[in-house]
């Protein structure tokens, strides 16, 4: 039997083998720089960092520093930092509460100052695009990693208070904030679909990505951008396998990758295995 450990790695190894997923690096498609070797490394480096977030005496973020120390082992660069932001807690949440909405929440609210501040140092590990901050959190420019660990504890903030405060211009914040609905949505949406898990995930995806604008094509391309590429997806759901693949390519081409839909896909297959016990 696998542990929750295994099981979020292997989330994320089933996530990017899902093809297509439109703009995304998966088994079919490379971007520039960033392949689907690098996703496999990834994974595998993350292993040591996941492991540490089943030890109730080890902080959140240290588990979640760890994971992207170890991420980052790979020369392709940032894989699976928001990945692993959703997977960390969820992992938490399996062995300290329970796999549930209620159950995240509360491993939200036992965070404290010091996961902040390794959340924070796990940018020294990897370069993770990042738009700016609104002008009160200047000195919590998440651009400055461990050099705002200062800050952090001047104000005393845990790391669920800061993803609160980030959760109108980052999407994987909002799931910390508003108990991780989307990703649990993307778990019922594996568990009712049919056929291989990575088409499952990969069909998963782009359900999400024609339900909300991806808000890390909001950060890097605007929101209109990010709004048309929801409709675009809707458009090829309802279009068909042909359309699918026209829509991907049309992305990749474009350089418009919708990153915090996989983030949320990966952490929707996590609880796909661990909660629901999908069987490969």
């Amino acid at each position: 039997m696998r542990t929750p450990a295994q099981n979020a790695e292997l989330a994320l190894l089933l996530e990017v083998a899902g093809t297509p997923k439109p703009g995304n690096v998966d088994r079919q498609h490379d971007l520039p720089g960033l392949r689907f070797e690098h996703f496999l490394a990834g994974a595998v480096g993350a292993q040591n960092g996941l492991r540490m977030a089943l030890e109730p005496d080890v902080g959140i973020g240290e588990a979640f520093e760890r994971s992207i120390e170890g991420m980052a082992d790979q020369s392709g660069g940032n894989t699976q930092f928001g990945a692993l932001l959703v997977l960390v807690p969820l992992v938490r949440a399996t062995v300290e509460h329970d796999l549930t909405r209620a159950g995240v929440r509360a491993v939200v609210d036992d965070t404290t100052v010091e996961d902040a501040a390794a959340f924070y140092r796990a940018f020294d590990h990897v370069d993770v695009r990042a738009g700016e901050p609104p002008d009160e959190m200047d000195d919590l420019d998440v651009r400055r990693g461990s050099d705002a660990v200062s800050a952090v504890r001047e104000r005393g903030l845990t790391l669920g208070e800061l993803m609160a405060e980030s959760a109108d211009h980052d999407g994987v914040a909002r799931e910390w904030a508003n108990g991780f609905d989307r990703t649990f949505e993307a778990a019922d949406e594996i568990v009712r679909r049919t056929g291989s898990v990575p088409n499952r995930a990969a069909a998963t995806f782009l359900y999400l990505l024609s339900r909300e604008p991806d808000q890390h094509v909001a950060k890097k391309h605007g929101t209109g951008t990010a709004r048309s590429v929801m409709v675009r997806a809707q458009e090829a759901r309802e279009g068909g396998p042909e359309l699918v693949e026209a829509f991907s390519e049309s992305l990749l081409r474009s350089g418009i990758n919708p990153g915090t839909t996989a983030d949320l896909t990966a952490g929707g297959l996590y609880i796909a295995l661990e909660r629901d016990g999908v069987e490969l």
